[in-house]
């Protein structure tokens, strides 16, 4: 992944599956994470150290080009926003996603992904939409999203889950939605249904014929 140059990503909508691809400038993001400190009530000397209070999840602000002016079609067809709307439809609320302990709705949680190597747990917490090329009607057909994640799964529960990750050299995990199954998630992944011997021996998979919603599994690149 060279910095600096667009690169094929995807966002997935993690409660139906739907995903979204874009491209994505490796060099163009920012992580940041807030530690929780309480500072010392020093009486009677220079200082006292700090106190831990908590951790916060990891951020992540990016940007994502979207592009359809090769589309064709004329019109709404080439409409860049028939493939951004997806994203916008992922910061509202789900009927299918419930918080457990309320049981309130909530909008879904998303895996931005860019390659095999590379993937983001997380929630949006704001997103916007700058267009910057139309058709002479109007329509727009080129445009920059910027999105602001939240990481909603603990660094280390699930190997390769965010950019910081250690666990199996960060290697990214596709989460199994219902009716999916395993050569066509191997044909998603990889670009062939063959590779689903792979994605089972990788897994340890006794019965890969049995895939279960929500089931992870890890993403070894074919080369490896």
């Amino acid at each position: 992944m060279s910095s600096g140059q667009l690169v094929p990503a995807q966002i997935r909508n993690l409660t139906t599956g739907t995903v979204v691809n874009c491209q994505f400038r490796p060099k163009e993001y920012a992580v940041n994470k807030e530690i929780a400190w309480t500072p010392g009530k020093a009486v009677g000397k220079t200082m006292d150290p700090p106190k831990y209070e908590h951790g916060s999840p990891l951020k992540m602000t990016i940007e994502l080009l979207f592009d359809s002016y090769e589309s064709l079609g004329s019109g709404k067809a080439r409409d860049v926003r028939n493939t951004t709307g997806a994203l916008w439809e992922m910061t509202r609320v789900s009927e299918q996603r419930k918080e457990p302990h309320t049981q309130k709705s909530e909008p879904p949680q998303i895996e931005f992904r860019c390659g095999l190597m590379w993937s983001f747990h997380a929630v949006i917490t704001s997103i916007g939409e700058k267009f910057t090329m139309f058709d002479p009607d109007g329509t727009p057909v080129r445009s920059t999203v910027t999105l602001a994640l939240l990481q909603a799964v603990n660094e280390g529960e699930f190997p390769g889950q965010n950019p910081t990750s250690g666990g199996h050299d960060g290697y990214a995990v596709h989460l199994v939605t219902e009716g999916e199954t395993i050569d066509t998630i191997a044909f998603q992944e990889y670009g062939s249904s063959a590779a689903w011997r792979h994605l089972a021996e990788a897994n340890d998979l006794d019965d890969p014929s049995r895939l279960a919603a929500g089931q992870r599994l890890l993403l070894v690149p074919l080369q490896v």
